[in-house]
């Protein structure tokens, strides 16, 4: 075939193809090598003290504090210019509100690395109309990625009463999601979060079935060890860092229902490190005590491995 012939069947292929099939280039961060500049703090450890309607976890009894003001705390206090502000502690999605917040985020030095979301829906829910407003909820928020400039999202897969998650259904929820994604150059995240509807290796089921380079594993250091079974979270983790990109999230233990579970971080990084991960570290402190301190032990220790 020659150039003219070839060229012109690759527009009539592009012109019949699937909607994302052409937009699923791959991302391209540019991770930085430094060992600090590689960390972020979440919101979520600090949930008792932010202001705002969608809230839940805020504790009146405790000083208050505006999303827009968590970037400088956290450069003021951690020296640390990576926030990952969490979806409830958003006011609103209206565009002035989202340009505000990123003004505030460039004010203090600081940047984006993920938002984590849920979309009010369960993603493999039997009824297709409900699986349609988790994806379009997802997107909103896509677009929300957009505006303040974070290259990555987490869409947390919420459960529905009666029905076992399903990797088929699943997938084509986020296929849907992910294609979106690409065309925003946006990265979708799923988490080792819920034991039952974000186990590890259901999630890696979903992430083979979508084979789409906007479709990535979250591996969280600790929420897979509340099954008690420490071999099996540092499976989970394995797993999911083979699937990682951009975001993870780094905690030394975890509160649930008042016991409290513990990892090893040395050992997490150090699985971190043989994958091949080079994408940011996120402080979620849910340990005992109070986050502020929490988090900057975090940071020591995550500091201290990078290092070596």
């Amino acid at each position: 075939m020659n150039r003219r012939r070839f060229v012109g069947a690759a527009l009539i292929a592009g012109a019949s193809a699937p909607r994302g099939l052409f937009a699923a280039h791959e991302p391209d961060i540019a991770f930085p090598t430094e060992p600090r500049a590689r960390l972020g703090v979440a919101s979520y450890p600090f949930r008792a003290f932010i202001e705002s309607s969608r809230n839940r976890d805020r504790d009146k009894t405790k000083p208050g504090m505006d999303l827009k003001d968590f970037p400088a705390m956290v450069r003021e206090k951690y020296n640390v210019r990576n926030i990952e502000p969490l979806d409830s502690h958003f006011r609103s999605l209206e565009t002035a509100y989202l340009h505000g917040l990123r003004e505030a985020i460039e004010k203090a030095g600081c940047h984006v690395i993920n938002i984590p979301v849920g979309v009010n829906a369960s993603l493999y829910d039997p009824d297709e109309a409900k699986r349609k407003v988790g994806v379009d909820n997802a997107r909103k928020w896509v677009d929300a990625a957009v505006t303040l400039g974070s290259p990555s999202i987490r869409v947390h897969i919420q459960g529905v009463r009666g029905v076992k998650p399903d990797v088929a259904r699943t997938a084509e929820s986020l296929r849907a999601i992910a294609d979106y994604g690409a065309e925003k150059n946006i990265v979708i995240n799923l988490e080792n979060d819920d034991p039952h509807t974000e186990d590890a290796f259901f999630l890696v089921k979903v992430l083979d079935a979508v084979k789409s380079p906007y479709l990535h594993g979250l591996p969280d250091f600790c929420n897979s060890m509340l099954t008690g079974n420490e071999k099996y979270n540092y499976d989970c983790v394995a797993a999911m860092f083979k699937h990682a990109y951009n975001i993870s999230h780094v905690k030394d233990s975890e509160l649930d229902n008042g016991k409290l579970f513990r990892v090893d971080v040395g050992k997490t990084f150090a699985i971190a490190k043989a994958a091949g991960y080079r994408g940011y570290f996120s402080m979620e402190f849910e340990g005992e005590g109070e986050p502020y301190e929490g988090t900057r032990k975090l940071i020591d220790a995550s500091l201290k491995y990078l290092s070596a």
